[in-house]
């Protein structure tokens, strides 16, 4: 139940993003569902992965290449999923840092830490 919870709080903050954000466009609601639940398997099979390759890098820079590596993941979700478009890389970062911060707020104010 959780998990459901998670994501479509998730799906609601793309649907959001999408309206005050240039550069990312969602078609509906249900193109948001389908996007929360591929962020999700995406950040819990591929995101390891790509970590785990990129160490060095992550490494020198001090965890802010952790930024390109998630917009990389809000790229190939937008290749993944139909109906969610991102125009390019700045756009996918900004989109990855604010859902971010604004999961984090979410949950931490709804009390589903």
């Amino acid at each position: 139940m959780k998990l459901l919870y998670r994501m479509l709080i998730t799906a609601i903050l793309v649907v959001i993003l999408s309206n005050v954000l240039k550069g990312v466009h969602v078609s509906g609601f249900l193109t948001a569902v389908i996007v929360a639940f591929v962020l999700s398997l995406l950040n819990t099979f591929i995101k390891p992965l790509i970590l785990l390759f990129t160490l060095p890098i992550t490494i020198f820079t001090l965890g802010l290449f952790l930024l390109v590596i998630n917009a990389i993941i809000i790229l190939l979700c937008s290749a993944i999923v139909g109906g969610f478009l991102v125009d390019g890389f700045l756009p996918a970062l900004m989109f990855s840092i604010f859902l971010s911060l604004s999961q984090s707020i979410m949950f931490a104010v709804l009390g589903k830490n």
